[in-house]
């Protein structure tokens, strides 16, 4: 979990124990996630479409073969194998951060992590 994400799980866990949440306007009621209003009228239809076949954005299809690929990585015995697909991962990877519209090196933390949460829980 990101280390952002899971500071503000804990600050949410601390509201909802001390009841802040209580008194909230709409408690209990569904959630309305077919929301679109963030997206331009022109283009609900179209998204609405693509979301009801199941299709991604191209970047996302991308990183979601790079996670697979990176699982498949971490359990090969083969070192040939795994150095062969290493190399795939490489190009995924790289083709991946070419259609970022921000530089890798802001999105660097999400391989350190998980690393750094799981030494800290650990000292715990």
């Amino acid at each position: 979990m990101d280390f952002f994400a899971k500071l503000a799980d804990n600050r949410i866990r601390a509201a909802i124990e001390a009841g802040d949440f209580d008194d909230l306007q709409g408690k209990g009621q569904p959630l309305n996630l077919e929301e679109d209003s963030h997206i331009p009228p022109e283009l609900r239809m179209a998204y609405k479409i693509l979301k009801n076949a199941d299709c991604l954005p191209p970047e996302l299809a991308l990183r979601q073969e790079v996670v697979q690929l990176q699982d498949l990585v971490a359990a090969m015995p083969d070192e040939a194998e795994k150095l062969k697909q290493m190399r795939r991962l490489n190009f995924l990877v790289m083709k991946l951060n070419m259609m970022r519209p921000v530089s890798p090196q802001l999105l660097e933390h999400d391989l350190y992590t998980p690393k750094v949460l799981e030494r800290l829980e650990s000292k715990k």
